[in-house]
């Protein structure tokens, strides 16, 4: 076993859930690689050492150039806002250090454009955090359309949805500025990810992105929201095959409402994340007094789920697909192949995204 020096910019929601993931990758999946939480960054000095304390790190620092240039820190973790992830990845890429990147990749087209050019001309290993595909559950949809269980895909409908400001009194907050901070840049690349991994490319879009709440309650009175709500986006992929995603923060009663049903000429796939250890499967087969969709309830047989649990129906959590990310990671450094997603397949997104704003703006279709 190997150890490797992990820093980690940023410690709020998503770099607590990273450092909690490679304090725990080792045992849960016996790694080569094993992990070290070497230093934490973040804006202040009682923040960075609050999280140094909590998570376990050696070292904190206020400065991301400091965690980047330190010769203690093998691989980086960017885990802070979009507008700070190209800086950051660059320099990293300079000294020849892995970068694992929170999605969106960019906050916008040209940052990830840039962010991969980095990564080619450097050769260095590259990830993006698109942590929902990685269920156990998703990953066998995945190898059921691989292998044509439901024949030829002719229909894939996506979402990811949430209600955190479907309440218009909600108050305004740091998500209801800017555009690369609004659903589509928020929620929306988690479905376009997961519309790119399950069908393959996307040919054209036509997309509508809107705003439903146009003021918040501030402080100071009532604030202008600058960013969207909701986005519904009808595609035409690659193979010939017709979809429609919709991303929502105001889609009152959902919490975590990432799903997806795909239509095939022998069956059919349903998943919803509220439900993640379970797929619905139709196969077209048998008499038809016998046919309807089967629940599976992940286990053992299913990829990666043997490592959490050894009892089928038992269940992972939001928790383990970031631990089987770390694992994805530290497996793509020793190989030294970039693991999916990587920086090209982030950027990839952020092109669906740039064109569906592109459609929404013009009213018309746009093609890839």
């Amino acid at each position: 076993m190997t150890e490797i020096g992990i820093g980690i910019v940023g410690g709020g929601y998503m770099g607590k859930a990273h450092a909690v993931a490679y304090a725990a990758v080792g045992a849960v999946f016996e790694t080569t690689l094993r992990p070290r939480l070497e230093m934490v960054c973040a804006t202040s000095e009682a923040s960075a050492e609050r999280y140094r304390t909590a998570f376990g790190f050696a070292r904190a620092t206020t400065d991301w150039r400091n965690l980047v240039g330190d010769p203690r820190v093998d691989a980086i973790v960017i885990a802070s806002p979009q507008s700070t992830h190209r800086a950051i990845a660059e320099a990293a890429f300079a000294l020849g250090k892995p970068v694992f990147c929170e999605k969106p990749l960019g906050r916008d087209l040209a940052d990830s454009r840039a962010m991969v050019a980095a990564a080619d001309a450097a050769g260095v290993v590259n990830m993006t955090g698109f942590n929902y595909v990685r269920t156990p559950a998703t990953q066998y949809a995945r190898q059921l359309l691989q292998e044509g269980a439901i024949g030829d895909v002719t229909w894939y409908r996506g979402e990811h949805t949430e209600d955190f400001l479907a309440d218009p009194e909600a108050p305004a907050t740091w998500r209801c500025q800017g555009r690369d901070t609004g659903t589509m840049g928020d929620l929306a690349p988690h479905p376009i990810n997961c519309a790119l991994a399950l069908m393959g490319p996307i040919a054209s879009l036509n997309a509508v992105i809107e705003t439903v709440h146009e003021t918040r309650p501030g402080a100071d009175g009532p604030v202008t929201v600058t960013n969207d709500d909701h986005a519904q986006i009808m595609l035409r992929f690659a193979s010939g095959a017709m979809g429609h995603l919709y991303a929502s923060r105001t889609a009152t009663g959902k919490k975590m409402g990432y799903a997806y049903e795909i239509h095939g000429t022998r069956g059919a796939i349903r998943f919803d994340g509220e439900d993640q250890n379970s797929l619905h499967v139709y196969r077209a087969e048998g008499p038809e007094a016998g046919r309807g969709f089967t629940r599976i309830l992940t286990g053992p047989a299913h990829p990666n789920y043997a490592a959490f649990c050894q009892g089928p129906g038992h269940g992972t959590g939001y928790q383990d697909q970031i631990i089987i990310e770390a694992r994805d990671f530290l497996a793509a450094i020793e190989a030294g192949a970039s693991a999916f997603p990587t920086f090209r397949d982030g950027m990839e997104v952020n092109r669906v995204v740039d064109a569906a704003w592109t459609s929404s703006d013009t009213r018309a279709w746009v093609d890839l």
